[in-house]
């Protein structure tokens, strides 16, 4: 009995070692990510016919279907029970009517004012309103009772941008404003979007003040002598006043979707490796269609070219020993909704995910590029977070392979883009898992513009960067152990 207790453990050692020394080399799969094939499916992906990709449009789920078809074709198995996406719900409000009366006077929608379906559909009526001038001192704000009353903005305060705090604006939010009124001089204007934008949840924890843009006549209703006060931008003086602000909207549940293949793994199948881009973009404004080449097109078909190298190596009998998963996401440009949703409902246990690769733009030069290799660089972002493996194998494998300038500038905490937080990646990270972030720093040029198309890609560029990230993921997929967990989640989530 004790010398088959003795054989078992050494029998199952030489049955991991078998596995691993299955696993050919890479270089032959690698090679079938061709800068023909990219090119191909960028023409498709960001063709006209799929309208840019909005999330929850007609476009967006045209190419769910595309990718979902191809990873049909290679053979990989459906990532969600069955299925090859994994759907979520995104909402809509529509504006379908706004009312707006001073001490009785009714006033007329994009003729005296105009608001935005953005609003709580609510009646509301004050009895005063405070008026509150752009330079007005901020500690007299801080310290005056404004819980639920409305307020009239005097003189141009501009809305802070995102991780900024402190302003005139921040601090009305934070009192607790029932409503804000913001004047303009544009009056009568044509009429305004009755659309609002798309959100991620039906629930909220907080609601924000009844928004409305006002006339001049309208303040002048509702103060007198509105000359005089705009003359005096440190007022801060209440009118008794009577106004109603009504607003009627509906809302609309829309479905969006992140499409999931996967190749399972051998021995430890249990375990999985991410490979990840975002495929959805901007849509159309004004029948204008924004294509999303470069962003994220260029991503996407990187994760169809990385997905049927390692297909071809697993029809082989070279199947990686772990579980890939490839997830391209949708919502990432309304932000990062699609992994979001999927970190919130993993399908496959996180802290059984050795690590996610994303790939968000690698298909043109950084325009702002003014130093080093402009023609053979990748921007690695997040190597240094996480895992003190991330960037031994990153460089490792360049060094072997590819021999790519990896460029770390994004890297860097004081990073005024904030580039590392703005991808889904992010998702991942602030989960626990180690990611590493393939990025071209396109941010001038055609960024978010129609202009971004796939005549402007440099396929040669890009399959390489595409490649550098097969290797990447072979390495990871077949190494011994997952990555380690050593660097503190805070530096990956600040």
């Amino acid at each position: 009995m004790r010398m088959k207790k003795l054989v078992l453990p050494v029998l199952a050692l030489c049955t991991v070692q078998s596995f691993a020394q299955k696993v050919g080399k890479p270089d032959s799969y690698a090679k079938t990510i061709t800068a023909d094939d990219l090119k191909r499916h960028l023409y498709i992906v960001a063709s006209a016919e799929m309208e840019g990709r909005e999330t929850a449009s007609p476009g967006q789920k045209k190419a769910a279907a595309y990718i979902e078809n191809h990873f049909k074709q290679l053979g990989l198995q459906p990532g969600n029970n069955g299925s090859y996406q994994q759907y979520y719900d995104v909402y809509q409000d529509s504006l379908t009517g706004a009312s707006l009366e001073v001490n009785g006077q009714a006033y007329q929608l994009d003729k005296d004012f105009s608001t935005s379906a953005n609003n709580i559909p609510a009646t509301m009526r004050f009895s005063e309103v405070t008026v509150i001038g752009a330079s007005a001192n901020l500690d007299s704000v801080k310290n005056a009772n404004l819980a639920g009353k409305l307020v009239l903005l005097v003189g141009n305060v501009p809305p802070p941008t995102r991780g900024q705090s402190g302003g005139l604006y921040s601090t009305l939010l934070s009192k607790g404003i029932g409503g804000l009124l913001t004047v303009a001089t544009n009056y009568p204007r044509p009429a305004s979007n009755r659309k609002g934008n798309q959100y991620l949840s039906a629930f909220r924890r907080a609601l924000t003040p009844q928004a409305f843009s006002i006339s001049e006549g309208v303040a002048k209703s509702i103060t007198g002598d509105y000359d005089a006060l705009k003359g005096n931008l440190a007022v801060m003086q209440s009118f008794p006043a009577n106004v109603m602000l009504d607003v009627r909207k509906a809302t609309t549940t829309a479905q969006s979707s992140n499409v999931i293949a996967v190749l399972p793994g051998t021995d430890l199948k249990d375990q999985y490796l991410f490979v990840t881009a975002h495929y959805d973009h901007l849509g159309k404004r004004d029948s204008v269609i924004y294509y999303g080449a470069d962003d994220d097109g260029s991503g996407t078909v990187g994760v169809l070219e990385i997905a049927e190298a390692f297909a071809k190596a697993k029809a082989a009998g070279n199947g990686p020993r772990r579980t890939v998963v490839f997830m391209t996401v949708s919502g990432e440009e309304k932000g990062l909704w699609g992994s979001d949703y999927y970190s919130s409902h993993p399908i496959f246990p996180l802290d059984k995910t050795t690590a996610d690769l994303n790939i968000d733009m690698i298909g043109r030069i950084d325009t702002e590029r003014t130093s080093g290799d402009t023609t053979n660089y990748i921007y690695v972002v997040g190597d240094d977070k996480l895992s003190s493996d991330l960037r031994t194998i990153s460089e490792g494998v360049n060094k072997k392979y590819t021999k790519l300038t990896q460029d770390y500038k994004f890297n860097d905490p004081n990073d005024q883009q904030r580039i590392y937080f703005r991808s889904d990646h992010y998702n991942f990270a602030k989960k626990g898992v180690p990611i590493i972030f393939y990025y071209d720093g396109m941010l001038k040029a055609d960024y978010h513009r129609p202009t971004d198309t796939p005549d402007k890609i440099n396929y040669t560029l890009q399959a390489k960067r595409a490649q550098l990230v097969f290797y990447t993921a072979w390495e990871m997929a077949n190494r011994n152990d997952m990555l380690k967990r050593d660097i503190p989640l805070d530096g990956a989530t600040r």
